[in-house]
C-alpha cells in the first residue's frame, strides 16, 4: 500500500473514532445547554493548539487560543461545536473537525437534598449514577425513608419524577434502578416520621404506640405492638379517624379481627392519629 493511501486509511480511521467519541459525549446529557463557571473541553483535529480546556465566564464567553473570546452559554455541546467550526472554516481553517465536551456542569449543578448527610448542590462531570451522586453527599442518614426520588429538570421546562426503592438500590444493588444522573437533577431523599397511633380497651397494654413512616402500619401490626387482645376482647374493633382540625371524629371504621387474622378480609391500613378501640366481649 502507498503512503498517501496508507495516511488516508489512518485518518478515516481517526475520524471514525472521533465520531464515536463526539456521540457518547453528546448522549451523556442531551440537550443540555451550556451555562457560566462550566468546564469545556474543546478538540480541533486540524489544529493542536485549540484542543484545550477552558471554563465558560460569567459573560457565557469562552477564551480560546488563536480566536480569543467567543459565546457558548446557552447552546448545546453539538450546537457550539457547530460555531466553533463555522467560525474557523471563514477564518483560519479550510475544513475544521471539532468536538465540544462539557467537563464540568457547574452552571446547573445536581442538587440532593433530605435524609443525607451532606445535603447541597454537587457540581459533576456527567457521569455520574445515582449511586455516585449518594456517595459524594455523604451517604444516607440514619433517618432516611425506603424511597429516592429523583426529579429530572430538563431546559424545556418539562419535568419528570423518578422513584427508586432504598433496598433495591442500597442491599438488593439492582442495576436497573442505579440510573445516571444528568444536569440539573434534584434527588430528594425523605426522611421517615413518628406516627403515632392510640390502641385502647381490651388489650394487654393499651395507650400509644409510636411508628415509624417506613414501619408496617395496620391493624394487625398496631395489635402486635399492644401486646394482643385480652380473654375478653370482642372480635369486632373501632377504628375512630379524626381527620378536622379541632379533632372530632371524621371516620369510623370497623374490623373483624378474627377474619382479619384468618386471611378472609384484608388487614386494615392505619394512618396517623387513629384511635383503634377494643371493646369487651358480652358472649
Amino acid at each position: 500500500m502507498k503512503t498517501k493511501q496508507r495516511i488516508a486509511v489512518l485518518l478515516c480511521a481517526f475520524a471514525a473514532l472521533w465520531l464515536v467519541a463526539s456521540t457518547e459525549a453528546q448522549s451523556r446529557n442531551p440537550g443540555y445547554r451550556i451555562g457560566p463557571k462550566d468546564l469545556v473541553r474543546i478538540n480541533v483535529f486540524e489544529v493542536t493548539e485549540l484542543n484545550v480546556e477552558r471554563r465558560v465566564d460569567e459573560n457565557g464567553m469562552l477564551s480560546l487560543p488563536l480566536i480569543g473570546d467567543i459565546a457558548a452559554a446557552g447552546l448545546t455541546e453539538e450546537e457550539f461545536a457547530k460555531r466553533l467550526k463555522e467560525f474557523l472554516e471563514v477564518k483560519l481553517l479550510q475544513r475544521a473537525s471539532v468536538e465540544v465536551q462539557v467537563l464540568e456542569f457547574q452552571s446547573k449543578p445536581i442538587s440532593v437534598i433530605g435524609a443525607i448527610k451532606t445535603p447541597g448542590n454537587l457540581a459533576f462531570s456527567g457521569h455520574w449514577t445515582l449511586l455516585e451522586a449518594i456517595t459524594a453527599s455523604g451517604g444516607l442518614a440514619e433517618n432516611h425513608g425506603g424511597r429516592i426520588y429523583v426529579l429530572r429538570r430538563p431546559d424545556n421546562g418539562l419535568s419528570d419524577q423518578i422513584e427508586i426503592d432504598v433496598v433495591d438500590l442500597m442491599v438488593r444493588a439492582d442495576p436497573r434502578i442505579n440510573i445516571p444522573i444528568f444536569a440539573n437533577d434534584l434527588i430528594n431523599v425523605p426522611a421517615t416520621v413518628d406516627i403515632t397511633i392510640y390502641c385502647l380497651g381490651e388489650v394487654e397494654r393499651p395507650g400509644a404506640l409510636e411508628f415509624r413512616s417506613t414501619d408496617r402500619l395496620t391493624l394487625l401490626a398496631a395489635v402486635a405492638r399492644a401486646g394482643g387482645l385480652t380473654d375478653r376482647a370482642s372480635s369486632k374493633i373501632q377504628i375512630k379517624r379524626s381527620r378536622t382540625s379541632n379533632g372530632a371524629v371524621a371516620a369510623e371504621i370497623t374490623a373483624d379481627y378474627k377474619r382479619i387474622l384468618a386471611g378472609k378480609e384484608p388487614d386494615l391500613e392505619l394512618q396517623e392519629g387513629d384511635v383503634v378501640v377494643v371493646k369487651e366481649s358480652f358472649f
